[in-house]
């Protein structure tokens, strides 16, 4: 058996084993009316209560959900599709404008010394600010919640890339930068001849850092301002105690970053440089 084929068994095995063991651990939050006064009974506390539930549970409202993922029915009661094309929607609108930004101030920050030390400063103290903080001064200049959820994936998108883009063109070798010079190139034909195709492993590097962090950013951001998205789904199924849609939400959620995360991967794969 070869290692790919050993890999995907233990992989199956592994998921049925998490099943059985999430059926084990997790009750179905039925309440037994042994014992219980006809008060309670009639007050409905025999009812199953909230509850983890487990993956058979999950399963079934997954089938459920994605066989009709598209419905509309109003604001509070659209489908997992829709919800995460909303959301899908605007991680690409912030990722796409850091690109515009990230990759030109990355190369100028690679190619020059100056701007590098000038620019430092900056980066390092706006670098470590969580995207969500600034969420209520985009509200309060932007004025709606859509673009600034936006401008927060866009925020926390640009630093992985800059900080790779400008790493990738500084780490190129000295003896290329040195032949583009006896050819007599100028700064732009040498940025995209010469160091756009030694720079570009580590650009996708930070591409997929940054759609990484942009996932996880727009859950927390359409938490925070409602509407519609992914984000509003888990915390709109919270408040109507509905864990299994939640637990449901989660596994969508990774799933979706998975798919995103491999996109990346795969287009950078017709990239490939060698020396």
């Amino acid at each position: 058996m070869t290692e790919k084929n050993k890999a995907i068994l233990l992989s199956i095995s592994l998921f049925f084993l998490l099943i059985i063991v999430g059926e084990i651990v997790t009750g179905n939050g039925d309440r037994s009316k042994a014992n219980m006064t006809e008060y309670e009974i009639l007050m409905g506390m025999g009812e199953p209560e909230a509850h983890v539930p487990g993956p058979i549970e999950v399963g079934k409202l997954a089938i459920k959900e994605l066989s009709h993922p598209f419905y509309d029915n109003g604001p509070n009661d659209k489908g997992i599709g829709l919800q995460l094309l909303y959301s899908i929607g605007r991680v690409m609108a912030g990722f796409f404008l850091a690109v515009i930004v990230a990759l030109p101030v990355g190369f100028l920050i690679g190619m020059s010394p100056v701007f590098y030390k000038a620019l430092q400063p900056y980066i390092q103290i706006l670098k470590p600010v969580s995207p969500l903080a600034w969420m209520p001064l985009a509200l309060f200049v932007i004025k709606d919640s859509i673009m600034s959820s936006v401008f927060v994936i866009f925020i926390c998108s640009i630093w992985p890339m800059l900080i790779n883009t400008a790493f990738g063109v500084m780490t190129v070798k000295k003896d290329w930068i040195n032949v583009s010079k006896t050819l007599e190139m100028g700064s732009l034909e040498t940025a995209i001849k010469i160091l756009l195709p030694a720079a570009l492993p580590t650009i996708f590097t930070g591409l997929r850092i940054s759609m990484g962090i942009s996932w996880l950013v727009i859950v927390a951001a359409e938490m925070l301002v409602g509407g519609t998205g992914i984000g509003y789904y888990v915390w709109n199924e919270w408040n109507n105690l509905d864990l299994t849609s939640v637990v449901f939400s989660i596994l969508m959620i990774g799933f979706v970053g998975m798919v995103l995360d491999s996109l990346i991967a795969y287009t950078s794969g017709f990239f490939n440089y060698q020396e």
